[in-house]
C-alpha cells in the first residue's frame, strides 16, 4: 500500500488566480513593482515565502521584515478568496478522492509551502480535519528548507511512518515536482491543465500527468 502526499495551493486548490492577483498588488504596494510573467514562474509559484520577498524586495530582509510582507500579502489573498466564492472550493475529484483514501486507510499528508496563517484557513474553510489528521500537516513553520529542496516531501514521508519511495506525490510546479523527485518519491504526479500538459509529460521527475483526481489511476495505491 501506498501513502498519499497532497501538495495544496494549485493541487488540491486551484488558487493561481487569486494567488497570482495578491502577488501582484502586493508588489505594487509594497514596493511599486510589477512582476513579469517570467518572474512569476521563477520566483513565486512554488517557492517559499522567504525567497520570494528578498527577491521582490531587492535586498537582504530580516525574518521580522519576512513575516510582515508576507502577512500583508496573505491578507490580500484571503480577501480574494472570500469575495470569489464560486472559485472557493477543491479541486475537482478530490473529495471523492479524499473520501476513499479514508474509508481505506490509506495513510495522507499535506506538504504546503503555506505558512500556518493561510493552513488554518484552509483547514476551516474546507473542514479538511474530515480527511487529514490537521496537526501533522507539514507547512512552512520557518524551519524547512523551500521546494526545490526535497525536505518538505522527506518531512511529509516521515509524518506517515513510510519511505518516500512507498508515496504517490500530487504537484502542480515545476520546484514541487523536482522536490518529490529528488526526496524518492515512488510516483510523480503533476496537477496540470491540458495547456501545460505536454511541458510536464517532458520532465523526467513525472511520472504522469492528470487535469483533475478524476483521472488519477486508483490501482496505483496498490503497488
Amino acid at each position: 500500500m501506498m501513502g498519499v502526499i497532497f501538495d495544496f495551493n494549485g493541487t488540491l486548490f486551484f488558487d493561481g488566480e487569486q494567488q497570482e492577483r495578491a502577488w501582484r498588488l502586493f508588489a505594487r504596494e509594497a514596493f511599486g513593482k510589477e512582476i513579469s510573467d517570467g518572474e512569476f514562474r521563477e520566483c513565486v509559484h512554488g517557492r517559499n515565502n522567504d525567497f520570494t520577498m528578498q527577491h521582490l524586495a531587492g535586498k537582504a530582509l530580516s525574518a521580522r521584515q519576512v513575516d510582515e510582507y508576507v502577512e500583508e500579502k496573505e491578507t490580500i489573498y484571503r480577501r480574494l478568496c472570500r469575495e470569489d466564492p464560486a472559485r472557493f472550493h477543491l479541486a475537482l475529484g478530490a473529495e471523492e478522492l479524499l473520501d476513499e483514501l479514508r474509508e481505506r486507510g490509506i495513510p495522507r499528508t499535506i506538504a504546503t509551502a503555506s505558512r500556518r496563517g493561510n493552513v488554518d484557513f484552509y483547514i476551516e474553510s474546507f473542514r479538511l480535519e474530515r480527511w487529514f489528521d490537521v496537526e501533522k500537516l507539514v507547512y512552512d513553520d520557518g524551519t524547512i528548507l523551500g521546494k526545490p529542496a526535497p525536505d518538505f516531501y522527506l518531512r511529509a514521508a516521515e509524518t506517515l511512518g513510510l519511505e518516500p519511495k512507498n508515496c504517490i506525490v500530487f504537484e502542480d510546479a515545476v520546484s514541487g515536482l523536482r522536490a518529490a523527485a529528488a526526496a524518492g518519491a515512488g510516483k510523480v504526479i503533476a496537477v496540470a491543465p491540458e495547456e501545460r500538459r505536454e511541458a510536464f509529460e517532458r520532465m523526467p521527475e513525472v511520472y504522469e500527468v492528470i487535469p483533475n483526481f478524476h483521472e488519477f489511476d486508483r490501482l496505483l495505491l496498490r503497488e
